[in-house]
């Protein structure tokens, strides 16, 4: 089965349907089933981040859209852990050059241990470090 990693962009796009991206996002998730999605808490969070102060509808609507993730049996969500904020820094001191965010650090890292070169989301940053986006226009 087809492993990929789903960062911020995607998930945004996917519950706002006045993101310029929302249909590229649908039209693609129906195109890659059957496929395993691999995201983060890390990238839930700041997906949470996003809606926190766009209003009472869509700040539930996300809450609801990421409890319907961890209940999703062909969602993996890696939870946070020590090493990998760790790793994630480590990555993130060694770009200075770059405007990767924590986040996409540590997202990036865990993508490279768990052998993931594809990732939902139009975020050049990951380009910029070898990863396939498929979002990308």
């Amino acid at each position: 089965m087809r492993r990929l990693f789903a960062d911020t962009f995607y998930w945004i796009a996917v519950l706002n349907p006045r993101d310029q991206a929302h249909a590229r996002a649908i039209a693609l998730s129906k195109m890659l089933q059957p496929a395993q999605i691999i995201t983060t808490d890390e990238v839930l969070i700041e997906f949470l981040n996003y809606f926190a102060e766009r209003g009472d509808f869509q700040r539930r609507a996300a809450a609801r859209m990421v409890e319907r993730m961890h209940a999703d049996r062909t969602l993996h969500v890696l939870p946070q852990t020590r090493d990998g904020f760790l790793t994630g820094l480590r990555l993130y001191r060694a770009r200075p050059d770059k405007g990767y965010s924590l986040t996409d650090c540590i997202s990036m890292e865990m993508m490279r241990r768990e052998g993931l070169t594809e990732v939902l989301t139009d975020d050049a940053h990951f380009a910029q470090e070898g990863f396939v986006c498929l979002l990308s226009d």
